[in-house]
């Protein structure tokens, strides 16, 4: 019998993750060699009879009774995971990386969750996208095949998703793989497209010889042309689950654990977003009879997943376009029971799937009949007729799920498609719910969603109503957005700061700085210390940072809170207003106050400028009063974050952006200028008290 190189299991201190790791996953081996039909000196499992421990060359023949078929549950033991770590590609020129664990297949999908997110340190995804298709290479037409990796990486991208496939490096896998390949160079929110291979442990290719080891970086060498039922990992992808039911190659195990997961990840509530679950699509792409039964799956199941079928790449997906176009066409269904039409589709099923028997081909055309007749949850794309995949995926789930208009908007947004919000979502007038709209707004601002802010403007949404101190707060702590330097502003201005969170006193002190001495940040104001004490005062310790500031603003709490009406303060008769969940778990402790800014557009810009939004930093210098003063507080701010860059040493590139920033509010300063001019002379000439006479 072979014993892996782990199989004297390592001392692990507790509370770390190698230790629940190896804790919490195990693994299955066969524990009964029953030898095969086909060949004696192999079990029914698929290993030899050299990897079991009852297996020798006196037990070669074939006695398998009929209560003795195979089974992973009644002839298989669990052992804890002898297989975990990062995988190191060898295959190309600059090697990949990607996370890894042997799991059994039978795997609780919640501790699989727990793996991904809280092991791996993977955000829940907004959207999980999972691929289907063939196992088997083919190849694709090559508009075809650009459209399809444009459309993948462009929703994986854009929406934060997860995409599932099948982890080997063959058929649908392959090219879903390099599809999101293109893209993992560039970064989303400071993360890679996460692709997650779930693949099954019995046919990767070189299981044993490489991957073995317990929380070790592995070198993993990619076979090219090996003619086996072997398989290996496609390198393209971040991480990778391999499901063990103890068999060798054979597929179906990596299925079991892969629907139980998506089930699993499909019903987590994401809090940011009101409580809306996470959605899923089905992306089929060629395939066998196996994804017919796949999709029947998903559309049958409860609740039922929408699922888009790319017409023209090959075999199920061909066939399955071909029969939903005429069932739901003038007479289509009338023309599929002819009985010379039905014959040519199953010999036409037949000879595609490969089947020997006519019955097979009936019974996969009824399944595929039954899979067609769920309109709303099929969409076809044909890239032809110049739809991007990423808009049919979107199409699929308002079709597909019958969202509220909150959650459509919330789709959306993820999606930044505001072309389909305005003709779908805001088509008709809405009875929105408390705050939906708010938090639409948020989730537009963080993630820079440009079009989406003029949308909800255009909308209902009053920037002066909207803003609060705890929103703009959280506007400022956001981990979504480019890259900026604000964070080595505020170690300057700050003694004793570690990166945490920004208070707007944090903010008060960077604008100041940045601004130079004759000028003070409203943030900094006394007045403006006890209304932020007297706004946050229910909030926790640990979040208010500059507790000095804040005791020595406590003394003058109420005689400010009273100098602060005409910032419109209006205080309810209980004394505490409701919490304010919308802009944050933090914000949440605290009491929110309405019209507390006179000038939210300009607090807005500032706040675009110093996490360097330029294109947001232009929309909000549109908007609102004073666009003359906007613009030269814009240029100031730009010139001196480039100036602060420079000395942090940070790169030419990120600095030289930031000129040309300043350069472009400069610009507008110059257009702004004249009507400047002539409204402050018309405005001279109005107000002046002074009488003139003409001479003589």
């Amino acid at each position: 019998m072979f014993k892996s190189s782990a199989s004297k299991k390592r001392k692990r201190e507790p509370g770390t993750v190698s230790s629940w790791i190896e804790s919490t996953f195990c693994r299955r081996e066969c524990n009964r060699f029953l030898p095969s039909a086909k060949d004696n000196s192999r079990c029914c499992c698929g290993n030899l009879w050299q990897y079991h421990s009852d297996g020798s060359p006196a037990t070669l023949q074939h006695t398998v009774k009929g209560d003795d078929h195979w089974s992973p549950l009644r002839h298989t033991t669990l052992h804890p995971t002898d297989a975990y770590g990062t995988i190191e590609f060898q295959d190309g020129a600059h090697p990949s990386k990607a996370q890894y664990a042997r799991v059994a297949y039978d795997t609780r999908p919640e501790q699989l969750l727990q793996l991904l997110v809280s092991a791996w340190r993977l955000e829940l995804p907004k959207l999980l996208i999972t691929v289907h298709g063939g196992k088997a290479n083919f190849e694709l037409q090559p508009k075809l095949k650009k459209a399809l990796r444009r459309g993948l990486l462009k929703a994986a991208r854009t929406t934060g998703a997860w995409v599932f496939t099948g982890g080997t490096n063959t058929g649908v896998t392959r090219h879903a793989g390099d599809a999101l390949a293109s893209g993992q160079s560039l970064r989303l929110g400071g993360q890679h497209a996460v692709c997650i291979g779930i693949a099954p442990w019995g046919v990767i290719d070189g299981r044993h010889e490489q991957l073995i080891g317990l929380s070790r970086e592995v070198p993993y060498h990619v076979a090219q042309g090996r003619l086996s039922r072997c398989a290996s990992l496609n390198s393209r992808h971040t991480h990778f689950l391999l499901a063990d039911n103890g068999t060798a190659g054979r597929y179906g195990a990596e299925y079991v654990l892969r629907r139980a997961l998506e089930k699993h990840i499909s019903s987590q509530r994401q809090m940011t977003r009101g409580g809306q679950g996470t959605p899923l699509v089905c992306v089929v792409i060629e395939g066998g009879s196996n994804t017919v039964r796949a999709i029947l799956e998903y559309v049958t199941d409860s609740p039922p997943v929408p699922v888009v079928v790319c017409d023209g790449t090959g075999r199920a997906s061909d066939i399955v376009s071909f029969v939903y176009r005429h069932l739901h066409s003038a007479g289509g269904a009338v023309l599929l029971a002819v009985p010379e039409m039905r014959e040519h589709l199953v010999r036409t099923v037949r000879d595609t799937f490969g089947l020997a028997r006519q019955e097979q081909a009936e019974r996969l055309l009824s399944e595929i009949i039954q899979c067609c007749r769920h309109k709303e949850l099929i969409t076809v794309y044909r890239y032809q007729e110049g739809l991007e995949l990423d808009e049919a995926m979107l199409k699929a789930l308002l079709q597909g799920y019958h969202l509220r208009p909150t959650d459509q908007l919330n789709l959306a947004l993820s999606w930044n498609r505001v072309d389909i919000a305005r003709c779908t979502v805001f088509a008709t007038p809405q009875e929105w719910p408390p705050g939906s709209l708010e938090q639409a707004m948020m989730d537009a601002l963080v993630n820079d969603r440009i079009d989406f802010v003029k949308l909800l403007l255009e909308n209902g949404v009053i920037m002066s109503k909207f803003l609060t101190l705890a929103r703009l707060e959280e506007l400022y702590n956001a981990k979504q957005g480019p890259p900026n330097s604000l964070h080595y502003i505020v170690q300057d201005v700050r003694k004793n700061y570690s990166r945490g969170r920004y208070s707007l006193l944090d903010i008060g002190l960077v604008i100041n700085h940045l601004m130079g001495g004759a000028y003070r940040s409203t943030y900094s104001r006394r007045k403006f210390r006890a209304l932020y004490y007297e706004t946050f005062r229910f909030r926790s310790p640990m979040i208010v940072r500059n507790a000095s500031m804040f005791m020595r603003a406590a003394a003058c709490a109420t005689t400010a809170v009273a100098a602060a009406a005409p910032l419109k303060m209006s205080p309810p008769a209980n004394g505490r207003p409701p919490p304010d969940t919308s802009a944050g778990p933090a914000a949440s402790r605290c009491a929110p106050t309405e019209d507390v800014f006179e000038y939210p557009f300009s607090e807005l810009m500032i706040w675009a400028v110093l996490t360097k939004r330029q294109a947001m930093a232009h929309l909000m210098w549109q908007h609102g009063e004073e666009a003359l003063a906007k613009a030269l507080v814009a240029c100031k701010l730009f010139k001196a974050l480039s100036c602060e860059a420079a000395k942090d040493n940070l790169e030419t590139e990120f600095f030289e952006e930031l000129k040309r920033h300043a350069a472009q509010f400069e610009s507008l300063g110059t257009v702004a200028l004249p009507s400047f001019r002539s409204s402050t002379l018309k405005y001279a000439k109005y107000r002046s008290p002074l009488k003139y006479r003409k001479p003589g």
